[in-house]
């Protein structure tokens, strides 16, 4: 394995992230809070405890959730979408470099970025509400395999995309309603049966339950299932990106 090839293209992309610190980092950041100001403080004052959890603790894992999705979608997109636009593409194809050293590369760094913004906004949350992380362990599972296959499904939507205007469809059409539909301001557990059960195709729903169970121990699904699906996305996605480069969709045109 070309490991100079994946430092040299990981550490672009993260520089990358340096020259664009407040599109990358602070606005993520900011929106957030935002939300914690008019969910957590505003509206959470009003809402009775949830599971024995102030409103404003309890929407912290499905608002961290909603971050790390649309930034390591965003990130990952944009950053082999790129060299399509411009061209570069071609350079990197035709040199010494394997196709899953390239994989392994943009969505690493992709990863990366969504991992640390994911951190600062758990560190930021801890301003607004007082927080408890039960299984800590299980807390940077999830957030590394989430990150890691949103990425994977950014790449692919880099990809697919023919323009600056596609890689926004799916993460502003798909991608947030679903999360905000799965749970992140409320426990499905609160749903009549039936709306439990339509919840349940959300994929969405299994990624924030696990990751609301690390904080304070109460899922809306088995915590083992939550990881299994995310698995499964991770599995999936690589399968897509596997089957891209055999194929050479959208690359050699």
């Amino acid at each position: 394995m070309n490991i100079h090839a994946i430092s040299a293209i990981y550490r672009f992309e993260m520089a990358r992230t340096g020259r664009t610190l407040m599109q990358s980092i602070v606005s993520p950041v900011i929106s957030t809070s935002l939300y914690f100001i008019v969910f957590g403080a505003a509206i959470g004052s009003r809402i009775p405890q949830s599971h024995g959890i102030s409103y404003g603790a309890f929407i912290v894992p499905g608002l961290i959730m909603l971050s790390l999705l649309t930034q390591s979608i965003a990130n990952a997109s944009f950053g082999i979408y790129f060299p399509r636009f411009t061209g570069t593409i071609y350079e990197l194809l035709s040199a010494p470099v394997s196709y899953l050293e390239i994989v392994i590369s943009y969505v690493g760094a992709a990863a990366t970025k969504s991992i640390i913004l994911g951190l600062i906004i758990l560190a930021t949350a801890g301003l607004f509400v007082p927080l408890q992380v039960v299984h800590p362990l299980w807390m940077m599972l999830f957030l590394v395999l989430t990150a890691v296959t949103f990425s994977l499904f950014g790449f692919i939507i880099g990809i697919w995309a023919d323009n600056f205007e596609k890689l926004q469809v799916i993460p502003l059409l798909i991608i947030t309603p679903l999360t905000f539909l799965g749970g992140s301001f409320y426990s499905i557990d609160i749903l009549p049966p039936f709306w439990q059960t339509v919840a349940l195709f959300n994929p969405v729903v299994y990624l924030i339950s696990g990751f609301r169970w690390s904080f304070y121990g109460l899922a809306d699904v088995h915590v083992g299932v939550s990881l299994a699906m995310t698995v499964m996305f991770l599995a999936v996605f690589m399968a897509i990106v596997a089957w891209i480069f055999k194929t050479g969709y959208r690359l050699k045109a």
